[in-house]
């Protein structure tokens, strides 16, 4: 009888603490929309109609955050944006070439999608929670230079002020 309760034990301990362990989805976590996420999470578009879980910190994308009035004009994706993301994001991952991440669902060399693949501008949540708040992106073994603070600062704006395309209307 010993025997057999000292077996037991394990496998009622590990029931119990299945009781308590979340099945709430997480990161990577396929989604259609915010209410397949956790309270922290935003489902975000990763390929045409693809949706993952993705954390979010405050604030959200496209509320205000970016800074004080004397932070200067909101940045545009010709003039501030494309730069930063052609050195940190575009060169092997998520450019013409994306042997680096093998993920040609999307691409940072383009503002808007195209194709089937999204740009930049439907990848701003996205690009918001790896390479701002996480600064997971680029991942560190890439080989090329995470974004500064400055440039985060300017991707942050970006996003914040509706992700803006020319200071002129005009196209890239």
């Amino acid at each position: 009888m010993r025997v057999l309760l000292k077996s037991l034990v394990p496998v009622c301990v590990l029931a119990a603490a299945g009781c308590f362990i979340s099945e709430n989805a997480g990161p990577g976590h396929a989604c259609s929309d915010d209410s397949e996420c956790p309270d922290s999470y935003r489902c975000v578009t990763v390929s045409a109609g693809q949706g993952s879980c993705e954390v979010m910190y405050p604030p959200r994308p496209q509320e205000s955050d970016g800074g004080t009035p004397d932070a200067g004009p909101v940045p545009t994706w010709c003039q501030d944006i494309r730069p930063v993301l052609a050195v940190s994001c575009v060169s092997s991952c998520h450019g013409a070439d994306t042997s680096g991440s093998h993920n040609s669902s999307f691409r940072l060399d383009m503002y808007e999608a195209s194709g089937g693949v999204l740009g930049a501008r439907d990848m701003a949540p996205r690009i918001k929670a790896r390479a701002v708040d996480q600064q997971t992106m680029p991942p560190a073994d890439a080989g090329v230079p995470a974004p500064s603070e400055a440039q985060r600062e300017l991707l942050t704006r970006w996003i914040a002020g509706g992700t803006p395309l020319c200071s002129d209307g005009g196209t890239p």
